[in-house]
């Protein structure tokens, strides 16, 4: 026994000598990053499920490059302070590539400590218009449309459709509400054809909104617009309904999920939110869920097909790359379509998803429906 111990560790140090890698890991480590604890657990639980999936089928597979795929995750909350250290951790594990972040705040935060590493990273769900279009995260790509898109299409539906002439705005003073609805305000004042009657920031966690409610009453909206997350737009659209304030509420793809139905109730019913564009008739779809089915035994929420389709554009883009190179997984992932549940996709030089888009869905019957008038 001692002399076969002895045996290899004379191999491993002609090994060292001779330049070798020893007991180097043979894998492909793919970071998961996002809120997979907290109230936005809605959100990024599903793209970690989405991630643990598509690298299941990768390795069944023989895995990307003759090597398996490892998840790796990290909880972030979709708090900036979080996401900092998230991605920090991600780096000291030797990630080769980073599926999320999801919250667009948190993403921010955490996108120069992987563009300094050479690291990508890919969201499913970070509509800020400055993380492609700034020029300064050239690491960063993502399967989900910007803000000013979601923003641009809200807005028609507002004015072409529901005709307000009045328009009260709130958001949650977060680079990806305030963001949303400073782009709805600026496209209604472009318009000409209606007034921003309000334009007012709450703060998050919150007990209450009566006071932000109360000046909607005085500003006698049309109809109002919130950017930020569900438990916010639960908390103001209920106190809404209850003070018998009846103008149609509008919001985004970050209160667009079922949690959001579940806790605002009856006062959820009729509410409008912009999503992405529905793909529930793509095999690539329905295959991708069935799998979910299977795996967890549930639905998946949302950002799910968004994040199916971030890890394989990035576990692709490595094997057509041929290595883990940052600039040959960059250049692979502006040139190698990929098909996935939302599409076939590959990305521009800003690191946006061509092809992608939002709709306008509505609250029926308990139940997100999407609407085209």
């Amino acid at each position: 026994m001692r002399r076969s111990i002895m045996l290899l560790l004379c191999a491993a140090l002609l090994a060292l000598g001779s330049g070798q890698t020893v007991f180097a890991e043979d894998v492909i480590k793919l970071g998961v990053a996002g809120a997979h604890s907290g109230d936005l657990a809605s959100y990024g639980l599903p793209s970690l499920n989405a991630a643990k999936l598509v690298a299941k089928k990768y390795n069944a597979k023989g895995g990307v490059l003759g090597k398996k795929v490892v998840v790796i995750a990290q909880d972030d909350q979709c708090k900036p302070e979080l996401a900092t250290n998230a991605a920090t951790k991600l780096i000291s594990d030797g990630v080769d590539v980073v599926m999320g972040h999801i919250c667009s705040g948190a993403t921010k935060a955490a996108l120069g400590i992987y563009n300094d590493a050479k690291i990508v990273a890919m969201s499913p769900s970070a509509t800020n218009p400055p993380l492609t279009q700034s020029g300064d995260y050239p690491n960063f790509f993502r399967t989900i449309a910007s803000d000013d898109n979601q923003a641009r299409v809200e807005t028609d539906y507002v004015l072409n459709v529901l005709g307000a002439k009045k328009i009260a705005i709130i958001h949650d003073k977060g680079d990806y509400g305030k963001g949303f609805a400073t782009f709805v305000k600026q496209f209604i004042e472009e318009s000409g054809k209606a007034e921003v009657v309000l334009f007012e920031g709450v703060t998050p966690g919150a007990v209450d909104y009566s006071a932000v409610v109360q000046k909607m009453r005085r500003s006698r909206p049309d109809a109002v617009v919130f950017g930020g997350y569900h438990p916010e737009a639960s908390k103001i659209v209920s106190t809404m309904r209850k003070k018998r304030i009846k103008s149609p509420f509008l919001s985004e793809d970050g209160v667009k999920d079922d949690t959001f139905i579940k806790v605002a109730g009856k006062y959820a019913e009729g509410v409008y939110a912009t999503g992405n564009k529905d793909v529930s008739k793509n095999p690539l779809y329905i295959a991708a869920v069935n799998e979910h089915k299977a795996e967890f035994g549930t639905d998946p929420g949302a950002f799910f097909p968004q994040a199916y389709a971030a890890t394989q554009a990035l576990l692709n883009a490595i094997e057509a790359a041929g290595s883990t190179d940052y600039e040959a997984i960059k250049q692979a992932l502006r040139t190698s379509y990929v098909d996935t549940p939302i599409g076939k996709i590959k990305f521009d030089e800003r690191g946006d998803a061509e092809g992608v888009g939002f709709s306008v869905y509505q609250v029926k019957n308990g139940t997100f429906v999407e609407v085209t008038k």
